[in-house]
């Protein structure tokens, strides 16, 4: 079992950044696959990034390539998504999810934070 916390959220202007920190409680934090997801208003919750339990493996969705980078500390139990260059359609609530594989479907992902509000005005 793990308790994920979403923190760093806020109001950031086109073209800035933004860290967005998932930290866990509970045991074995580095045997899980950490994700990150977004729900804009009117949108289906969509995958952004991915890290694997030591760090090896990493994935992005391609509206984010280039811009976000994951990382984790496990010695922190926390995993981090920091965010280059945000856009206006960046916009939207966004959840870390943990999971048992790196391959992981979307009923894999056990357990959820409670969200962290990111918006980037027009």
């Amino acid at each position: 079992q793990v308790q994920l916390v979403e923190s760093g959220g806020g109001l950031v202007q086109a073209g800035g950044s933004l860290r967005l920190s998932c930290t866990a409680s509970g045991r074995a934090f580095s045997t899980y696959t950490i994700g990150w997801f977004r729900q804009a208003p009117g949108k289906e919750r969509e995958s952004v990034a991915r890290i694997s339990g030591r760090g090896g493996n990493t994935h992005y969705a391609d509206s984010v390539k280039g811009r976000f980078t994951v990382s984790r500390d496990n010695a922190k139990n926390t995993a981090y998504l920091e965010m280059n260059n945000l856009k206006p359609e960046d916009t939207a609530v966004y959840y870390c999810a943990a999971s048992g594989t790196f391959y992981a479907q979307v009923r894999d992902w056990v357990y959820w934070g409670q969200g962290t509000q990111v918006t980037v005005p027009s």
